[in-house]
């Protein structure tokens, strides 16, 4: 009776344990932009349309956004509606789903690294090249608009026509 017993407590207790894993990654009780933080990367990596996120325990993280959209640090940058990587303590690995503009050419961001916070930079693979930005940049999640919202600042208005 006792070993009978014993048997099902096993049971429920392997059931409840092989659901733990489900269960965190359907339930977020903390944003990605916290979760970005404690990974040591800047808050401001991602807009604050973020709908929902999947981080899985190898690193894999899924963000899904309410829509493809634009923002500016230094330069334009375009999220596709679901942005992904490998994210690990300091860096996101293998973005897809980032994009970059660098003298009129949009480029994809392939990799983000904080080597050392202290240095007050974040280092951006584009592919072609690195680029290094101020970790102030990315404090604050940027609002994010969908695509031709966003104002090209490089642009005046001289009568009727755009002059560039």
């Amino acid at each position: 009776m006792a070993n009978l017993r014993n048997k099902k407590s096993s049971s429920v207790y392997t059931f409840v344990f092989s659901l733990f894993p489900l269960l965190f990654s359907i339930s977020h009780s903390t944003s990605i932009h916290d979760v970005l933080v404690s990974r040591g990367l800047p808050a401001g990596l991602l807009p604050k349309e973020v709908k929902s996120y999947t981080l899985a325990e190898d690193g894999s993280l899924e963000v899904l956004l309410d829509g493809p959209c634009l923002t500016k640090y230094e330069n334009r940058v375009f999220f596709d509606s679901v942005v992904r990587a490998n994210l690990t303590y300091g860096s996101l690995i293998g973005v897809v789903g980032l994009t970059q503009e660098e003298l009129f050419l949009w480029l994809p961001v392939k990799d983000i690294i904080v080597d050392d916070p202290k240095s007050g930079l974040i280092l951006f693979d584009i592919g072609v090249a690195h680029k290094q930005l101020s970790l102030s940049l990315f404090e604050e999640p940027p609002h994010c608009k969908p695509q031709g919202m966003l104002k090209n600042e490089g642009r005046r208005e001289k009568g009727s026509e755009a002059v560039r």
